[in-house]
């Protein structure tokens, strides 16, 4: 859907997979049997969709500023399962027209924190039709993805059940429903890095210019080259990732390949929308003054829509705030480091170990320059990702190659020449 300009239909896609790997692992046997057939049914006119509201106005990225409240219906009730009241407004609903919303909500009104929060299923309708508890205050308007709606809901009495034990609310929002949103962004980013270099592609091979298709032009058949190499790297990271995701969910995963998820996911997520935007520009580009034109090709929508993946489930500092923090608290830097130090072999052995120690240092260093200086080493990390996902594929040694240059300098020799020849067939 993100290659056919419909970015819209993303968002939905990827909370009814967080809200059916929420069910499957933490749903009562009611909650699945009332839900989880709906959400699985592929009949787009029968099947039920899932939205998730975590964002308050005053909570963003800092979930535990959240104040939406829930009220158990029996004092003390805690667990998987039990009926709740919810009370407050969201700010941000997008998919606000789903069947059933997934909600966290502050269970002990003393606590401030992430600690508070529980985790809650709220079906749209009562058993009398009638609306649960809600209204929209009102619909946003939106940069991008505005084929979704996306408004502020207030929340008066909606009646709700806990979707695991309260106490664990906000680990089991990252681990099953914000995880599974960032590979959703990812493939989103892959699909528009590739539907961009496909028209700037095509239009390159039929634009004369000069007495020739401007594709025959070395900067421009470099610009496609890097185009194509930058979504494949995106693809290919993403799709490693959603493997590795299955390993973690059926427990076949190794605690190295645990530790590179923790981090790759995050640092994936913020490189493909970056890659994606530059990618999408870099089309708009070689279309020259038509790929600015709305009706001319889908480039202008893609890059509106793009910059809601850029924000959308962790903006670029949060993320690498989120794994800094990771490595600080848990060390799974180097579990992450021995996963791509494995996958990739000797040829950059002596690169990714001296990454390897520069993080190390970055971690002794004062907060303020530990962030700053990881604004660089997180984008190389998320590039050894990349690598690390094409290496064993003989078919992308010229896209590895370019995808290289987020690394360092390349020489203009005969090897590059090569991958930008290649890349154009």
């Amino acid at each position: 859907t993100a290659q056919a300009g419909e970015a819209g239909h993303n968002c939905p896609l990827a909370c009814d997979a967080g809200a059916i790997r929420t069910l499957q692992h933490l749903g009562t046997a009611e909650q699945q049997a009332d839900f989880l057939p709906g959400l699985l049914d592929p009949d787009f006119d029968t099947n039920l969709t899932a939205s998730q509201f975590l964002t308050e106005v005053q909570g963003g990225s800092d979930v535990g500023a959240n104040a939406v409240t829930a009220t158990p219906e029996v004092l003390g009730e805690g667990g998987a399962g039990s009926a709740w009241t919810i009370d407050g407004e969201k700010w941000f609903c997008s998919n606000t027209d789903a069947d059933v919303f997934l909600l966290t909500a502050r269970v002990d009104e003393p606590r401030t924190g992430t600690k508070g929060l529980g985790l809650f299923l709220i079906p749209r309708l009562r058993a009398d039709g009638t609306p649960n508890g809600f209204r929209i205050r009102r619909l946003k308007t939106k940069l991008g993805t505005r084929s979704m709606a996306s408004g502020e809901i207030d929340f008066v009495g909606a009646a709700a059940t806990a979707l695991g034990p309260v106490s664990d609310g906000f680990r089991n929002v990252m681990d099953l429903v914000i995880t599974t949103s960032r590979l959703f962004n990812a493939a989103g980013c892959a699909a528009h890095a590739r539907r961009a270099w496909v028209v700037a592609s095509t239009y390159a091979q039929h634009r004369l210019a000069f007495g020739q298709p401007i594709g025959q032009f070395p900067l421009v058949a470099e610009t496609l080259a890097w185009m194509r190499a930058d979504a494949i790297a995106c693809l290919s990271s993403t799709l490693l990732l959603a493997g590795l995701q299955e390993e973690i969910d059926d427990g076949s995963i190794t605690d190295a390949d645990a530790a590179f998820f923790r981090v790759a996911v995050n640092l994936n997520k913020l490189q493909t929308s970056v890659l994606a935007h530059d990618t999408v520009n870099r089309g708009i580009e070689v279309l020259g003054g038509n790929g600015a034109i709305e009706t001319f090709s889908v480039l202008p929508r893609l890059l509106r829509d793009n910059v809601v993946y850029e924000n959308w489930e962790g903006s670029h500092n949060v993320l690498r705030a989120q794994v800094l923090r990771d490595c600080s608290r848990l060390g799974v830097h180097g579990g992450f480091f021995d996963a791509l130090a494995a996958r990739l072999g000797d040829e950059h052995a002596e690169a990714l170990a001296a990454d390897r120690d520069a993080l190390e240092a970055l971690l002794e260093a004062p907060p303020a320059q530990r962030d700053l200086g990881f604004r660089r080493l997180g984008t190389r990390m998320a590039i050894w990702v990349m690598l690390a996902a094409m290496a064993p594929l003989p078919q992308f040694a010229h896209a590895r190659l370019l995808v290289e240059r987020h690394l360092r300098e390349l020489p203009i020799d005969d090897a590059y020449m090569s991958a930008i020849n290649a890349l154009q067939r």
